[in-house]
C-alpha cells in the first residue's frame, strides 16, 4: 500500500513560538521552514509513500516545498490544524477516492524514511491507526486505509483523544526519528542527536544549542 500524506504547515512567521528561548524570531522562520523542508524530503524519499499534500498558506513554504515535488493545498478553511488536515485529506480524494491518507506533522527533521515506511506498513492493517509521539502525549502520525475517514483530533493530549476516536494505537520499538517532533529546544536537542536533515542542521549551526 502507497500512501499519500497530508502535512500541514501554519505561516511560517507563527510556527514554533515555544522555541524562543532557543532561536530568536528572526531565525524560527528559517527553522521552521527547514523542519518541513526534511520532512517533505524524507516522506517522498519512502517506499510506501505515493505523494506529499502540504496544506499551507505561506508563499514561500508553497515555493520551497513544491519544489521537493510536495503538492501544495491552499488552507481555505484556515480553522486550524484539524481543518487544515480535513481539507487537505479531502482534496486527496476528491481526485483519487480510494486513497489510503496519513496526517504526519511537518516538524520532524530528524524522520528516515525506512522507519517511516514500517510505520505506515503497520498502520496498513488497521483502519485507522497512530503514532504516538516522543513524549506519549501527542500524535505525530494518523493514519486511514481507503474507505474511511482520517478524522483528525491533533491539539493537547490528542494520543488520548485518538484512541478515544477508536484509531489503534501503534507500539512500534526502533521508529524513533517518526516520533521525534520539535516544540521545544529540548525537542530540538534530541533531533539533532537523532541525525536531522540538511536543511535543519544549517540553521541549527547558527544556534547556540548546549548539551543536554
Amino acid at each position: 500500500m502507497q500512501w499519500t500524506l497530508v502535512i500541514p504547515l501554519k505561516p511560517l512567521a507563527r510556527a514554533k513560538s515555544r522555541l524562543a528561548d532557543t532561536a530568536a524570531d528572526g531565525v524560527r522562520p528559517s527553522l521552521a521552514l527547514a523542519f518541513a523542508q526534511d520532512t517533505v524530503a524524507a516522506a517522498l524519499a519512502c517506499q510506501s509513500v505515493k505523494d506529499v499534500a502540504v496544506v499551507t498558506d505561506d508563499t514561500l513554504a508553497g515555493r520551497e516545498l513544491s519544489a521537493l515535488g510536495a503538492r501544495i493545498v491552499p488552507d481555505t478553511p484556515a480553522g486550524g490544524l484539524n481543518a487544515a488536515l480535513r481539507h487537505g485529506a479531502a482534496a486527496v480524494r476528491a481526485s483519487r477516492p480510494e486513497s489510503p491518507v496519513a496526517a504526519l506533522n511537518a516538524d520532524l527533521p530528524a524522520v528516515r524514511p525506512l522507519e517511516l515506511a514500517r510505520v505506515l506498513d503497520a498502520a496498513a492493517e488497521f483502519p485507522r491507526a497512530f503514532l504516538p509521539d516522543a513524549a506519549a502525549i501527542g500524535t505525530t502520525l494518523l493514519a486511514a486505509v481507503p474507505g474511511q475517514e482520517l478524522a483528525p483530533a491533533f491539539g493537547p493530549d490528542s494520543r488520548a483523544r485518538h484512541a478515544a476516536s477508536g484509531a489503534a494505537e501503534l507500539r512500534l520499538a526502533g521508529v524513533d526519528s517518526v516520533r521525534q517532533d520539535v516544540d521545544t529546544g529540548a525537542d530540538l536537542r534530541v533531533a539533532l542527536a537523532l541525525g536531522v536533515g540538511p536543511r535543519t542542521a544549517a540553521v541549527a549551526a547558527r544556534l547556540l544549542i548546549p548539551d543536554q
